[in-house]
């Protein structure tokens, strides 16, 4: 059978418990009619015959009573007598009740005396006709009409009887119509149900077998019964579920292990390891990345603010197309607070993920962990700083000993004993000098020196630090100049550790320019900030050596001799004022070191 042939034998209850109804509702109709037509055949006739009798014996009577008196006005008696005797044989052909034939006998009987009197009344003497009426047919005109509404009464009671009969048993039948139609619906939507769930059954299971399917068990099958739509479709869907299943086997089972491999290799990675997609969108996360940021789902939203920043700008970096992102060293390591363990510092690097055209698909950020790192540079600096703190004082009686030499407190001097003084005056300032940037240094990178700000000009900058330099600049034959753009806004900064920075700028420039040359110091506007910028000569700064002259015992652009933490300084105390330094240079047409101050107002 067909998908629709069960489904019009599922609706076959309901249709036949209706055909029922309607089967019922007619007989009950039918019986009502017939009831109601009894009543006019074999009771409202005799009772119509009774009261036509009546009124013909009536006027029979006073046709009679009009003749006797000698009225004109007498009716013709033969018409009313056949009115009479028609009713007469209609009732007695209509009988239907008990003790309806002994009155219609009883009447016929009367009718016949009644008959016989105006018939003896007619043929006798006129005089005494009226005693004759009174005395012979009176009493049988009384007897007819009593005996006339004997009938009429016996056929009204029967009619109230019956009607009463027909309103019980149309009460009877409406009780039982709503039982019959209660019991129909009942038994009706029952076996609809049964039969419209047998016929679902199908498709439940059809359904179960697509969510095992959909939850990943792939031996999931329908079972088929029949040659039915439903059947074809189970069919159906057996052989795509098999398709599934080989295709499983094949190559998507090969893609979930190598799913599951790479997983795998990145939980087993020791730093945190986040994956972006192309929509900047979280797509992959390792384990330690999850007991970083606290979450596998929202990584971000759940992920400390410090480390939600580094993870955006280091993913825009790179989804910007602006290539990997390696940090520049240990300043850029941001500090989370860890329970029971102290501050940890992680460091971002990240690398775009490009798909098979070569265009950026994704960024991969890894968080590395540099605690014991940046401990080890901590106890570095520390040593640094605790040695360079103990150089001073014996250092510093070292000079003024030299001193004393060469102004000959001690006595006098020859001359090869004055040149000998003389240089090692010259390697004790050095010393004392590596000996304060050393200190210097170790107080910026501990956060110990603390800015003293206050307002300044670009003017009033830029002149004090060229009139610092104009000596040894005159001393190389090295011109000095100034371009300051106009209308520039106040600074508030620390005078004299701003001063460092173009000391150390300076005294690069003019120790690397030939003679004759000029270094140039400007300052202009740049976005919320002013922009300082120390231009030179010189034979510039090889590419590989731009990014690493700032760090930390450095050589190759400082005054020779030096210890290489000029420039580092420079850093430091740049940073320190919310701005930036860096420096662009060819080989062979001088360099521009440049660095940025915020505002008095953006500061």
């Amino acid at each position: 059978m067909t998908f629709r042939g069960r489904t019009l034998l599922a609706q076959a209850p309901l249709a036949i418990a209706l055909v029922g109804l309607a089967a019922l509702a007619i007989r009950t109709i039918a019986s009502l009619g017939i009831g109601a037509e009894a009543i006019l055949q074999e009771n409202y006739r005799s009772v119509l015959a009774a009261q036509r009798m009546s009124d013909a014996l009536e006027q029979l009577d006073r046709s009679m009573l009009f003749a006797m008196a000698g009225s004109h006005a007498a009716i013709p008696t033969a018409p009313l007598v056949e009115r009479f005797e028609h009713e007469l044989d209609v009732e007695a052909n209509n009988i239907t009740e008990p003790g309806e034939a002994d009155a219609v006998a009883d009447l016929r009987a009367h009718w016949t005396r009644y008959q016989a009197g105006l018939t003896a009344l007619r043929g006798g003497d006129p005089a005494d006709a009226r005693q004759r009426y009174f005395a012979d047919v009176a009493p049988d005109f009384d007897a007819l009409r009593a005996a006339t509404a004997r009938v009429l009464v016996l056929n009204q009671d029967a009619i109230l009887l019956k009607s009463d009969r027909a309103r019980e048993q149309a009460r009877r039948m409406g009780t039982v119509m709503i039982s019959a139609s209660l019991a129909a619906m009942l038994i009706g939507l029952l076996a609809t149900s049964l039969l419209t769930a047998r016929l679902v059954q199908p498709l439940r299971r059809l359904r179960a077998a697509a969510d095992r399917i959909g939850a990943g068990d792939f031996s999931a099958r329908v079972p088929v019964e029949g040659r039915d739509e439903l059947a074809q479709l189970g069919t159906t869907f057996n052989a795509m579920a098999d398709g599934l299943s080989r295709y499983r086997s094949s190559s998507l089972g090969e893609l979930l292990l190598a799913q599951q491999a790479a997983q795998a290799a990145i939980d087993s990675l020791p730093d945190a390891v986040v994956v972006f997609d192309a929509r900047a969108e979280v797509l992959i996360v390792n384990r330690a990345a999850e007991a970083l940021l606290g979450s596998a789902t929202r990584p971000l939203a759940s992920a400390d603010p410090t480390l939600r920043g580094v993870l955006e700008q280091t993913r825009d970096h790179v989804l910007g197309g602006k290539g990997a992102y390696a940090p520049r060293g240990f300043e850029e390591a941001v500090r989370v607070a860890a329970a029971g363990e102290g501050d940890c510092y992680y460091l971002a690097r990240a690398t775009p993920v490009y798909g098979e055209a070569g265009n950026i698909t994704g960024a991969t950020v890894i968080l590395q962990d540099v605690t014991r790192l940046h401990r080890f540079d901590q106890l570095k600096n520390d040593l640094v700083a605790t040695v360079a703190h103990e150089f001073r004082t014996p250092l510093t009686s070292l000079r003024m000993a030299v001193h004393l030499c060469l102004e000959q407190a001690a006595g006098p001097l020859t001359d090869r004993q004055a040149d000998l003084l003389y240089a090692a005056r010259e390697e004790t300032e050095r010393l004392q000098r590596i000996v304060e940037e050393l200190l210097d240094l170790a107080k910026l990178q501990g956060g110990r020196m603390q800015l003293t700000r206050q307002s300044a000009t670009a003017r009033a900058l830029v002149d004090t630090a060229l009139d610092a330099q104009r000596g040894i600049a005159a001393d190389r034959n090295v011109a000095l100049a100034a371009e300051i753009a106009p209308g520039l806004p106040e600074l508030s900064v620390d005078l004299d550790r701003l001063q460092l920075v173009f000391a150390n700028l300076l005294t690069n420039a003019i120790r690397h320019s030939p003679p004759g040359a000029v270094v140039t110091l400007s300052a202009t506007a740049a976005d919320g900030a002013l922009r300082f910028a120390v231009s030179d000569q010189g034979p510039g700064i090889a590419a590989d050596r731009r990014e690493v002259i700032f760090e930390k015992f450095t050589q190759g652009s400082e005054v020779p001799g030096g210890a290489g933490l000029g420039l580092s300084i420079a850093k430091e105390i740049v940073a320190a004022h919310g701005g930036t330094i860096g420096v662009t240079s060819d080989v062979g047409r001088g360099s521009e070191f440049w660095f940025t101050l915020p505002t008095a107002d953006a500061a």
